[in-house]
This record gives C-alpha cells, sequence and structure tokens, in this order.
C-alpha cells in the first residue's frame, strides 16, 4: 500500500467457514499480486500519473457502483471529505511512485516492496496517531524487516544507479500506504461505517486530484487510439479489478473473518506478483530480493503478533500494488 485504505478491523465478524473465505482470500492476493504487473505494460506507453489516473477513476467507478447496489451512499459531511482527501491522495501518490519505479525494476520486485507496508504502518499508528503502542516483540519484528530491507536491497553491493532509485521509489510509495492506514483508522473510520462508502470517498479524491495533477506533470493525455489494446486493458484492469473490486472484495473478508486474519493478504501477494512476474514477463529475480521479502514478512509475521496465541490487534494492511 498499499494503498488505498485499511477499513476498521474491530466491528465483529460471524463465523465463516474456512471453505467460504479462504478462496476470496487468495483470490485477493492474486489480483493485488498481479496489480504488478499491469503496472509494468501500462507505464510502457502512459506516464505514470495517467495510469494512476486510469487507476483510480475506474476504480472509483466500480467501487460507487457497488456501494449504491448495496443501498449505501456517500458522506455529505463537509470535514468527514477533508478526511477522506488524505489518504486517498496518499494512495494516488503511492500509485504513481509504483509507476515511476517499475520504469526501473521489474514487477516483482515492486511487489516484494509492497509487502513492506505493515513496516511502516505500525510505527506510525504509534508515533503518528497513537492507535497502536510499542512492545519488545514488535520492535524485534521491526527491526527483523527493516534488516530484511537491506537484503532486497542487496546492500553489500553498494547503493546506487537506476535500480536503486526505482527501489527506493517502491519503498516511499509503501510508506505512504503506512501513513495512510492509521490515519484512516484514526480519523475516518469513526465518521464512516461503511467499507465500501470510504473506499469510493478516497478513490474519487484521488480521482479529483489525478485529473488536476496529470496534466500539468505530463501534459495533454494521449488518444486512445494511439494506445495498444494491452495498455488499454491492464489500465482498466488495474482499475476495475485490482482496485475498485479488490477493495470491496477485502471489505467482504474483514466482515467475514476479521482485520487481523484479512490481512493475510499482505503475506501471499508478493508470492503472486513474483510468480507472475515470472511466468509472464519472463523476470528473473536475485537470489536475495525473494529472500529478503520473505525475511520482511517473517518480521512483519513477529510485529503483528502471529506467532503468539494471544494475538494483539492491528491495524489492517492492504497491500495493493
Amino acid at each position: 500500500m498499499t494503498t488505498a485504505a485499511a477499513p476498521g478491523t474491530s466491528q465483529p465478524t460471524p463465523v465463516v467457514p474456512v471453505r467460504t473465505w479462504l478462496p476470496w482470500l487468495v483470490g485477493l492476493a492474486a489480483i493485488w499480486g498481479c496489480s504488478f504487473l499491469f503496472i509494468s505494460v501500462g507505464v510502457r506507453e502512459l506516464h505514470p500519473t495517467y495510469v494512476t489516473l486510469g487507476r483510480v477513476a475506474s476504480g472509483a467507478i466500480v467501487v460507487t457502483i457497488l456501494l449504491y447496489l448495496t443501498k449505501g451512499r456517500l458522506p455529505r459531511d463537509p470535514i468527514t471529505w477533508a478526511h477522506l482527501a488524505v489518504p486517498g491522495l496518499l494512495t494516488a501518490f503511492a500509485f504513481t511512485l509504483f509507476g515511476y519505479g517499475e520504469r526501473h525494476i521489474p514487477s516483482l520486485l515492486a511487489g516484494i516492496w509492497n509487502g513492506t507496508t505493515p513496516l511502516i504502518t505500525l510505527p506510525a499508528a504509534v508515533l503518528l496517531f497513537r492507535t497502536e503502542r510499542f512492545s519488545l516483540i514488535k520492535v524485534v519484528g521491526l527491526a527483523l524487516g527493516f534488516a530484511g530491507t537491506l537484503v532486497v536491497l542487496g546492500a553489500w553491493h553498494g547503493l546506487g544507479g537506476a535500480e536503486f532509485t526505482g527501489q527506493l521509489l517502491c519503498f516511499v510509495a509503501a510508506v505512504c500506504y503506512g501513513i495512510a492506514i492509521p490515519y484512516q483508522q484514526r480519523f475516518v473510520n469513526p465518521r464512516v461505517s461503511s467499507d465500501l462508502a470510504i473506499s469510493a470517498g478516497t478513490l474519487l479524491c484521488a480521482t479529483a486530484a489525478m485529473l488536476v495533477v496529470a496534466p500539468l506533470v505530463a501534459g495533454a493525455p494521449p488518444s486512445p487510439a494511439d494506445l495498444s489494446p494491452e495498455v488499454i486493458g491492464s489500465v482498466l484492469a488495474l482499475g476495475a479489478i485490482g482496485t475498485g473490486l479488490a477493495l470491496a472484495i477485502h471489505a467482504r473478508n474483514i466482515r467475514w473473518v476479521g482485520g487481523s486474519t484479512a490481512s493475510y493478504v499482505t503475506y501471499l501477494s508478493p508470492l503472486f506478483a513474483i510468480v507472475v512476474g515470472m511466468i509472464v514477463l519472463g523476470e528473473e529475480p536475485r537470489w536475495y530480493q525473494p529472500v529478503g521479502g520473505a525475511v520482511v514478512l517473517l518480521g512483519v509475521a513477529i510485529a503483528q503478533g502471529r506467532f503468539r496465541r494471544s494475538r494483539v490487534r492491528s491495524v489492517t494492511p492492504v497491500p495493493a500494488g
């Protein structure tokens, strides 16, 4: 997160059989893992800002339609919209940074960096928004996770060059997700009870921002006739499926099994990003990149108390690419 926005995790959930929710959880991980493939294809012919605009606009359309089909409605309070604008802008910025980053690095590596989002979420929640508290186990998990980021970078080779720039951009995108998630938990969730309304609101704010930013940064948009079907299809799939539909699925997963279990998608989506990048795009990761990614996820799991019988409640990361 990345992110668009994480729904709250405190609502009680009904007991749903594993055979019902598990396919949706795995399917969501596959959708978010494939998002990095779609970004990689989209930036071949489009400026990253226009990839983001197409993504948030089509995602907003899908989520808004789902909201009204479920008899929901958007917020009307101006203060609530002001709060929705913050995660909306952070999400749009993160999406754009991933686009810039994938001009320099493989899509599978961007997917690995997306998995670092919870490493930022926890300290942001503790230090900035005071929705979490540090404990020894969380500090150990964070330290291990950040050690894993150095492994992903291959820091022993020295840092620099276009690949390092691409990785840094993707890490900053994860930072944006990591700040947006606890901000939303602190200021948006108490005001808006509907997960779909939150998602629709943040995406509409992101769309409004990108309608202004994209022409200023990249000039006039290209004609659709000048774009290949692959690029058009990738951007639409990225928005309608990878953003709009995915957020709706994630919201339902949280209602079914709670935020803690639903956040397991964090661990699965980088795996799909790696597999899809290798099979579809022929990407070949260096050995230490997936290893470092595994160390990062292990640190995340420790920080979130996954190995303790009594788990602590934590904010739910949304690792959308």
